[in-house]
């Protein structure tokens, strides 16, 4: 661990993935993402390589738009990879612009709406990437669309993202170059056992770990949980959708009870009301063994971030509900260094103290017996739901990759 005598206690199957000498960056709410990101892209000689959840056509994806017009315009090669159910629809100027100068834009497992239903809502590509000449790259929350910024209204998120730098980049851009090869999902990705060669950029660890429905299904919550039994002193979780399992729930609760201090932030402006009955569902069960619990109430909150013993943390694009535990791709970077996590934590004690209510024991209601008969049927149902969708009959998730329009000139080498 950089900056402390302190050695953070390593889980075994993960600690030979972990890459030393990066530099680390946090990045919170659009205002600071879309800044150094665009920035990069602009920046960009070699290539670019995206992957988001959702990209709309407002000033956000339009302003995106521009960029890597321009990028591919000089030569950078630009892959693009958007979610078919985030992402639902472009215009035929706003795609023909990117094919016809050569970006390939391709788009994730896409459907057609059923009576303007969007269907096919599970096994999303919920990652949020984006890596810059193999150099610098980009993992977070935050998506490329509008309502990431303040001056949305009072629908903007609170968010958070990380920029890194050093040789947990090549880690990224291996992966990403997977996914682009394959089908999207990246599964067949083998981790690099070894760091690939990269100047010193900074004194932190870091670990990129992803969440498939391949061999990696509970990587990042095995690290999560792997970090909430090594604290000594402090968990703290903010999670935009907070249901995670059983197992996740005992062991924040033994925490808070062998004296950790155990806070956590959930949404209290929800974007989705079933989202944040089912954590509240959970209040008292966590309340009870001392876990501090904080409603964000400024406007709806989308981070998905935590720090532990001020040493470890992580930020990315998972959430701890049953989508993204146990059905979405998702991916995080988890974080060794005393700075980064000081930094983070005071962030987040700032957004608690601010703008966060905290949930009173005495204010929620005792539960009735039969509250305690149906709680844990209700429970496993929500928990499970994901599980026995994946039972249906499955299909193979497909990547559709635009074509540009018909007698464009592609700008590409012949």
């Amino acid at each position: 661990m950089s900056g402390s005598g302190y050695k953070w206690p390593a889980a075994r199957h993960t600690e030979s993935l972990w890459r030393t000498r990066n530099r680390v960056h946090l990045l919170e709410n659009g205002e600071e993402f879309f800044a150094s990101a665009f920035a990069a892209i602009a920046r960009a000689q070699h290539e670019i390589l995206i992957e988001t959840f959702i990209l709309f056509e407002d000033k956000v994806g339009l302003e995106l738009h521009r960029l890597l017009v321009e990028a591919a315009q000089r030569g950078v090669r630009v892959e693009v990879t958007v979610d078919g159910y985030g992402s639902p629809g472009f215009s035929p100027e706003f795609l023909g612009a990117l094919t016809t100068v050569g970006v390939h834009f391709r788009v994730f497992d896409p459907h057609h709406r059923l009576f303007g239903v969007r269907l096919h809502v599970f096994r999303r590509l919920h990652r949020k990437l984006l890596v810059i000449d193999g150099e610098l790259a980009f993992v977070g929350g935050i998506n490329f669309s509008a309502d990431h910024l303040a001056d949305f209204g009072p629908g903007a998120k609170q968010d958070y993202a990380i920029e890194v730098e050093g040789p947990i980049v090549a880690d990224i851009r291996s992966f990403a170059l997977a996914a682009i090869a394959s089908d999207g999902t990246g599964e067949s990705w083998q981790h690099p056992w070894q760091a690939a060669e990269a100047s010193r950029a900074g004194g932190a660890d870091a670990l990129f770990l992803l969440r498939d429905n391949g061999r990696r299904q509970n990587a990042i919550e095995r690290e999560y949980r792997d970090a909430i039994l090594a604290a000594r002193r402090e968990v703290v979780i903010a999670n935009a959708y907070f249901f995670p399992g059983y197992g996740f729930l005992h062991e924040l609760r033994d925490a808070a009870r062998r004296g950790v201090t155990v806070r956590l932030i959930c949404q209290g402006e929800p974007d989705s009301q079933l989202a944040s009955s089912a954590a509240r569902s959970l209040y008292w069960h966590l309340l009870e063994a001392g876990v501090r619990i904080h409603e964000y109430c400024e406007r709806p909150f989308h981070g998905k971030v935590a720090v532990v013993d001020d040493v470890w943390s992580t930020v990315g694009s998972s959430n701890l509900d049953p989508l993204s535990l146990s059905l979405n791709l998702e991916a995080n970077v988890f974080v060794r260094d005393a700075a980064f996590a000081r930094h983070l934590r005071e962030r987040l004690d700032e957004l608690q103290q601010r703008h966060c209510r905290p949930v009173d024991p005495a204010g929620i209601p005792r539960r009735r017996l039969w509250h305690k008969l149906t709680q844990p049927v209700v429970f496993h149902c929500v928990r499970h739901f994901p599980d026995w969708a994946g039972l249906l009959p499955a299909h193979t998730p497909k990547v559709a990759l635009v074509q540009p329009p018909a007698g464009a000139s592609t700008g590409e080498p012949p």
